[in-house]
């Protein structure tokens, strides 16, 4: 549905994360409204594991939204590192909850 990238605030000169529709869905009335109602949702909540959102809007038809870029590895590093132990998974959920 949606790619993020690594990029740069030129004006607050810091790193951020944009998270860009897909344009394959993006003429899609009902996704537009899920991805802009995902942005308003996220930035209204503050929470140390919930990034924060900077900016969202739409740039040449493509929606977008600006987050906070957090350090650590990303999911597909989970992902290729294999199965995770059930300690793994009880530390993470522990943080979460």
């Amino acid at each position: 549905m949606a790619e993020v990238y690594d990029a740069w605030d030129l004006r607050l000169n810091r790193a951020v994360a944009i998270k860009l529709l897909h344009p394959g869905v993006s003429s899609d009335a009902e996704v537009r409204r899920r991805f802009d109602a995902e942005a308003r949702a996220a930035a209204a909540l503050n929470h140390p594991n919930i990034v924060a959102v900077h900016d969202c809007g739409e740039h040449n038809g493509t929606p977008f939204i600006v987050m906070e870029r957090l350090p650590g590895r990303t999911l597909a590093d989970e992902v290729e590192m294999g199965p995770m132990s059930t300690g793994r998974v009880r530390a993470m959920l522990d943080d979460v909850l």
